[in-house]
């Protein structure tokens, strides 16, 4: 069995800052904000717990389908080295905006963003194969090969304007293998995902993720329930919006109730340091 463990990860004062941040910013012409739905891709306090927990002062963390600035900022301020991958140049100038207004001038020099989709990490990375500690991505949840699901209200969200290719099963095992490239041995690989009710009916993604990772070779080590939200006594506090509010349905409505994200699930893999092929060893 696969070791579990919980993480409190909620973002919630941070995420009024930022919004209030943002708001501010879409005021005076800047980049927009980003939405919930990508705000809770990778937190902050989520990024901080990884970062902490699988590397050392001085490592690598690298990131694929990067979204927000939070694994950038957790690397800086726990004395690593950041590397986002960020291929579409709106989202690129939403997080530089964001970096420079969180991190201080010394800070800012640990970090670096490339132009390179996360199936292209090896490439984008071609200088560091075999250095990086710890990847992390949190790649679409929606179906694969299906269309992101969209709202009227992320429409100014760049995040989701970036979500321009379909993530494919083929996509998805080039990530993986691009991964495996770049991490040294002993390295770290955290796949973070949400399942979601999609058509009537829940989308899991990670029991796939899990399957293609064991099959390059990846050692699937732990299981991580990241809460997202605050804990008052013994009671979770969700807070609904007014999106989640519009679902609201009669208690005689046969049709599902709205979902609310409380946690996320993270699977952490570890590239052996000796890994076995043909009945030799490398």
């Amino acid at each position: 069995m696969v070791p579990l463990t919980v993480w409190l990860c909620s973002d919630s004062t941070k995420l009024t800052t930022d919004t209030t941040t943002s708001k501010g910013a879409q005021a005076t012409g800047s980049a927009a904000g980003l939405c919930l739905r990508h705000r809770q891709a990778v937190g902050r306090e989520l990024a901080r717990h990884l970062i902490g927990t699988c590397t050392s002062e001085g490592d690598l963390v690298a990131e694929g389908f990067a979204s927000s600035e939070a694994t950038l900022v957790g690397a800086a301020g726990l004395d690593r080295r950041g590397i986002a991958l960020v291929p579409h140049f709106p989202l690129a100038q939403h997080i530089g905006t964001r970096l420079r207004a969180t991190l201080p001038v010394a800070q800012l020099a640990r970090v670096e963003m490339r132009p390179a989709r996360p199936d292209q990490m090896a490439r984008g990375l071609a200088d560091h194969l075999g250095e990086v500690a710890l990847v992390i991505a949190a790649p679409p949840s929606y179906e694969i090969g299906g269309n992101p699901p969209r709202r009227s209200g992320e429409r100014g969200c760049p995040a989701c304007r970036a979500d321009l290719w379909m993530l494919g099963s083929e996509q998805l095992g080039l990530f993986l293998a691009s991964a495996w490239k770049v991490l040294r041995p002993g390295g770290v690989l955290a796949i973070i995902t949400t399942a979601r009710h999609q058509a009537g009916r829940l989308v899991d993604p990670a029991p796939r993720i899990i399957r293609q990772a064991q099959g390059l070779g990846f050692g699937y080590v732990q299981h991580v329930i990241a809460l997202r939200v605050p804990i008052d006594g013994d009671a979770l506090v969700v807070q609904a919006g007014p999106a989640d509010l519009a679902q609201l349905r009669g208690t005689g409505c046969h049709v599902l109730p709205p979902s609310v994200s409380v946690h996320a699930d993270v699977c952490l893999f570890t590239k052996p340091r000796i890994r076995q092929e043909n009945g030799g060893v490398r």
